[in-house]
């Protein structure tokens, strides 16, 4: 991804060149991690740019502010509209991933703020592709089980989407790219499996569609969510369960979902092929429902897909 050119950034209230999006380097989200996000994509469709799920994401960027007991400083309405108006400024009408970020600023130093610390609110978007890899999406990528685990309950809340939580993420990720996977698959402390990296994870054995719970320690993603109801819609049966590690080596099919990885379809753990070691006729078939929201082939029967009207809110500008 290129971050070069004429990229415009919505910072507190402004529209900023993003080259003068700056932060102080005494930002308390710089010391202490006190920072929560979103990842957000906008999909190209027969009837211009759509954003998936906006209004849900920001919904989740409001509840993981809410658990850190960190005010944002603008109405929820306001920032769906700003995460619309950044991708028009920047005409993205190809696609793109936003990011709202909102973070503790420069305040006084200490670990735990007082409850006026100024709250400094980003949103930013970008052309960006498959992140596992265009050739994952068919061909599934290869992982590995980390050594790492995630983060037991009660400690770091895993249902926040919390920048100091991807610390846990990049060690697990950098561990298996070191070992040449391409991602990685953490357990939670109980030695059952949790998610990937950066991704949720779905198990096929015979005809049903697994997935471990809330309380593996996982992100409860939101493309997670739409799989889990698109699954459903099709007769699929899904269970949320506990899924002990050798369950990865005997699966017939395993995915990632994500905004970032959409569905991947994984084709090996630690070297042992998943099934036929390619992507299965179940995971195809979820993926032709997901990506059949964006051409048209799936009805959107749950209103995940808002629209940007690009001319009018470009033409309107930052503010």
């Amino acid at each position: 991804m290129s971050f070069e050119g004429g990229r415009l950034i919505w910072m507190n209230g402004r529209m900023l060149p993003w080259a003068e999006a700056t932060v102080h380097v005494m930002a308390h989200a710089l010391h202490y991690g006190s920072s929560v996000f979103e990842g957000i994509r906008v999909y190209k469709t027969p009837d211009g740019p759509k954003v998936f799920r906006l209004t849900d994401h920001v919904r989740r960027l409001y509840d993981s502010a809410r658990i850190y007991r960190m005010p944002i400083p603008y109405e929820f309405d306001d920032l769906v509209g700003v995460c619309k108006e950044v991708v028009a400024a920047n005409k993205l009408m190809n696609g793109a991933y936003i990011r709202p970020i909102a973070f503790r600023g420069l305040g006084e130093v200490g670990l735990a703020p007082k409850p006026d610390h100024p709250v400094d609110v980003v949103v930013a978007a970008w052309e960006w592709g498959a992140y596992l890899g265009a050739e994952g999406l068919e061909n599934g990528v290869d992982v590995c089980v980390s050594s790492w685990q995630r983060v037991a309950p009660n400690t770091v809340p895993a249902l926040a989407k919390a920048g100091g939580n991807y610390l846990s993420s990049q060690l697990i990720s950098t561990e298996a790219k070191r070992l040449g996977f391409t991602e990685g698959i953490a357990l939670s402390t109980d030695g059952t499996v949790s998610e990937g990296a950066g991704e949720n994870l779905f198990l096929v054995r015979g005809d049903v569609l697994f997935t471990p719970p809330s309380t593996a320690s996982i992100l409860t993603g939101i493309t997670r969510d739409s799989v889990i109801r698109l699954a459903t819609g099709l007769g699929i049966e899904v269970r949320e369960q506990s899924i002990p590690r050798e369950m990865l080596y005997l699966a017939d099919e395993l995915f990632f979902t994500g905004t970032a990885a959409e569905v991947t379809p994984i084709r090996s753990v630690d070297h042992i092929e998943v099934g036929a070691g390619r992507r299965g006729p179940l995971t195809k078939q979820i993926q032709d429902a997901f990506f059949g929201l964006f051409d048209g082939r799936t009805n959107d029967d749950y209103n995940w897909l808002e629209g940007i009207d690009m001319p009018r809110v470009a033409a309107a500008g930052g503010g």
